[in-house]
C-alpha cells in the first residue's frame, strides 16, 4: 500500500459526504529501490501544492491524498510507482465508493499518473513538468480531461517530449498544454503559477465553479489546436 505523508494520513475518515478525490503524485528517479522518505525533497515539494488544492476545494467534500511510493525509482519495466497508484485508486473506491478521481503528478509522478489513467475511477490527469519519454502510451487517456504544463527552464525532463506526448494524446482526447516561461523542474520558481493551475484544474475536473484562469484559457486554446504560454 502507498503511504501518505503523516500530516495528511486519515484512513479512519468516514466516507460520508465525500464526492470526489484528488491524488497528488510526487516525483522520483529513473532507478532506485530504496524506500521513499517523508523528508525526500520530491515529497516535500508536493506539500504546498497539495495545500493549495485543499484550500481551493475546502467545503466541497473532496478528499486530497498525497501518497508516497514504496520505492524511489521508476525501475524500467517494473514501473514501480504504477502499482502503488493503482492500489491507492482501488483503496479510494473501496472507502468512498464510485467517486471521480483527479490525478496531478510531477515529474516521474506524472508518468505514473498517466499510466494509470485508464483506471475506471480516473476522470482527469495533469502532468506538471512531466517525464514522458517517446514510448509512453496514450490510449488509456481516452475520455479523460488532460492538462500538460512544462517550464521553459526545465533541464531535468524534456518540454519537447511533453509537447510530443500532447500531440499523440490529442488523437484520443482533448489536451490543454501550458508553457511556463522561465520555470524550472522543481517548480519553485514561479511556484504560485503552478499552485493556481493545479487548484483550478482540480475544480474544473470535478465540475466545481472555477475562476477562469490559465487552465480554462488553455482548454479554449486547445480547441483551436494551440498551447498556452504563461509569461
Amino acid at each position: 500500500m502507498t503511504r501518505e505523508t503523516p500530516q495528511h494520513a486519515d484512513n479512519a475518515k468516514t466516507a460520508a459526504g465525500v464526492c470526489g478525490a484528488v491524488v497528488v503524485a510526487h516525483g522520483g528517479r529513473s532507478a532506485g529501490t530504496e524506500p521513499v522518505s517523508p523528508l525526500d525533497p520530491a515529497v516535500l515539494r508536493m506539500i504546498p501544492l497539495a495545500r493549495a488544492i485543499r484550500h481551493a476545494l475546502r467545503g466541497s467534500g473532496v478528499e486530497v491524498r498525497q501518497p508516497r511510493y514504496r520505492q524511489r525509482g521508476w525501475n524500467g519495466a517494473l514501473a514501480s510507482p504504477v502499482d502503488d497508484l493503482t492500489e491507492l485508486l482501488d483503496a479510494i473506491g473501496a472507502l468512498f465508493g464510485d467517486i471521480p478521481v483527479v490525478l496531478i503528478g510531477h515529474s516521474m509522478g506524472a508518468r505514473a499518473a498517466f499510466r494509470v489513467a485508464g483506471h475506471p475511477a480516473v476522470a482527469a490527469v495533469a502532468g506538471l513538468a512531466p517525464w514522458l519519454p517517446p514510448e509512453e502510451p496514450v490510449a488509456q487517456m481516452a475520455g479523460r480531461r488532460v492538462l500538460l504544463a512544462h517550464g521553459t527552464g526545465d533541464r531535468v525532463t524534456s518540454p519537447a517530449e511533453t509537447w510530443a506526448y500532447a500531440e499523440r494524446a490529442r488523437s484520443v482526447t482533448e489536451v490543454a498544454a501550458v508553457e511556463v516561461r522561465g520555470a524550472e523542474h522543481t517548480m519553485l520558481r514561479r511556484a504560485p503559477v503552478w499552485h493556481r493551475m493545479a487548484a483550478e484544474f482540480s475544480r474544473l475536473s470535478l465540475g466545481l465553479p472555477a475562476t477562469a484562469g490559465e487552465v480554462s484559457k488553455a482548454f479554449k486554446d486547445a480547441a483551436r489546436g494551440q498551447h498556452r504560454t504563461v509569461v
